[in-house]
């Protein structure tokens, strides 16, 4: 695994607002996407991402009252290839991490698993054939 953190998504309970704040609040650079229901804001080295707080959950897979808990936060370990996702997750897995989500078909067209790490910290394995990470 490539030494970086590509997204750190923050799950919030009204994406509007976020958003207004983030962009116009704090002046943060809004990446144009066509898809609704996430916002994505490109820093300098990596991503900010905005997505609503329950479907961050549900993509993850947790269920509500999961006694493990969900502190909103998921880090993205973005790859230039679907094969970089299976790899990426085999090597956390070999490395005591527990898949919580394999790596599959994404609605938003791209392919990611996710993973919790030996302290309880989501990641998400992904690639994004929207991101150019040549």
């Amino acid at each position: 695994m490539k030494p970086k953190i590509s997204i750190v998504t923050l799950g919030v309970d009204d994406l509007a607002r976020a958003t207004r704040f983030y962009e116009q609040g704090l002046g943060l650079p809004r990446f144009a996407f066509e898809g609704e229901g996430i916002a994505f804001f490109e820093l300098d080295g990596t991503w900010l991402a905005l997505y609503p707080r329950e479907a961050l959950a549900a993509d993850i897979g947790i269920a509500p009252g999961d006694p493990r808990g969900f502190g909103s936060v998921t880090l993205a370990h973005n790859v230039a290839s679907r094969d970089a996702v299976d790899a990426v997750m085999e090597q956390a897995s070999a490395a005591g991490a527990e898949v919580v989500k394999p790596a599959e078909a994404a609605s938003w067209g791209g392919y990611s698993g996710y993973f919790r790490d030996p302290e309880g910290h989501y990641w998400e394995v992904a690639f994004n054939p929207f991101f150019d990470l040549a």
